[in-house]
């Protein structure tokens, strides 16, 4: 049996932790200012969206002491490390968002029955700042893969078109007396966000129960490995993802009974050729020598 480890990706963590922190700072910064602005300016589409930056800068916050936990090396308890949890932050992330929408939902609906006058001016002043701040925390970590830092930078990247809106609305306030468009701005970015966040807790979910990554595709590693010289068979192949970004590959593999060793270590580095840039972070290759060499189906025997 082969065990391969990766081991270099401890630097582009740290730099996602970084990031992460970057966006949580500004986010929450923001957040407070937007309060006071819509406050000032009686505008439902920017307390919303303060409410969305709010649930926002927990979910950064929470996403960088996570990404930090996710770094830690693996240990006696935790055989692959810690990088699920960064996983898990994605996942809280989505839920806040979830239940943040569907109250902002709840408050805007009556307006669009009673709209009341906002300060256009004041709007659009903020629309700029919004542009401006969620734009440059989106920059920030628009080169991240992990499952974790996706997430964030769709939200950030949310809030860059949400703030479009309100700008655009604003504008069209300032010429026009129409103070509906205030909280028609404020559902449809609610619904806008609601659609993308369960799109995307879809495929968190699908990581946490282990579904084979995007990224690798089964048939074609089982089909290049059993056509390599001296391979009778292949089977158990399985591969499922720590965090979106490291996957771990296990597979069986099936020898004649009398190879010699140096062919087996032959078709080992073959095989790990094989397996070369497709994100895998553990692979386990165990070579059986002839078809009754397996573990697992004399367990499965045994069993019945």
């Amino acid at each position: 049996m082969t065990h391969q480890h990766a081991h270099d990706q401890s630097h582009h963590h740290h730099g996602s932790g970084q990031n992460i922190r970057t966006a949580f700072l500004l986010n929450l910064g923001f957040a407070a200012i937007e309060i006071v602005g819509g406050l000032l300016t009686n505008s439902l589409a920017i307390l919303t969206d303060a409410l969305h930056d709010f649930g926002d800068a927990m979910s950064l916050g929470m996403g960088w002491y996570l990404e930090k936990y996710s770094q830690k090396g693996e240990d006696t308890q935790y055989t692959y490390g810690y990088r699920r949890f960064s996983l898990l932050s994605a996942l809280l992330n989505t839920i806040i968002l979830v239940v943040g929408s569907l109250y902002i939902l709840s408050e805007a609906i009556p307006r669009l029955l009673n709209p009341q006058q906002a300060h256009a001016p004041g709007m659009a002043l903020m629309a700029v700042f919004g542009i401006v701040i969620n734009g440059l925390a989106a920059l920030r970590l628009k080169n991240e893969e992990s499952m974790n830092a996706r997430v964030i930078a769709w939200h950030l990247i949310e809030d860059v078109l949400g703030w479009a809106a309100v700008l655009i609305a604003s504008l069209v306030m300032m010429l026009v007396d129409a103070p509906i468009l205030d909280p028609i701005l404020s559902v449809l970015i609610s619904l806008y966000i609601l659609y993308n966040v369960l799109r995307n807790m879809g495929k968190t979910i699908k990581l946490f129960l282990q579904a084979v990554p995007e990224q690798v595709n089964l048939d074609e590693i089982q089909a290049q490995v059993a056509a390599l010289p001296g391979v009778l068979s292949t089977h158990h192949l399985h591969a499922w993802s720590l965090e979106g970004e490291s996957h771990v590959l296990t597979l069986h593999v099936t020898v004649a009974e009398h190879t010699e060793r140096t062919a087996v270590m032959a078709l080992r580095s073959q095989i790990r050729e094989l397996l070369k840039n497709r994100g895998l972070a553990h692979t386990t290759i165990e070579i059986e020598y002839g078809p009754n060499d397996c573990m697992i189906e004399e367990l499965h025997a045994h069993a019945h």
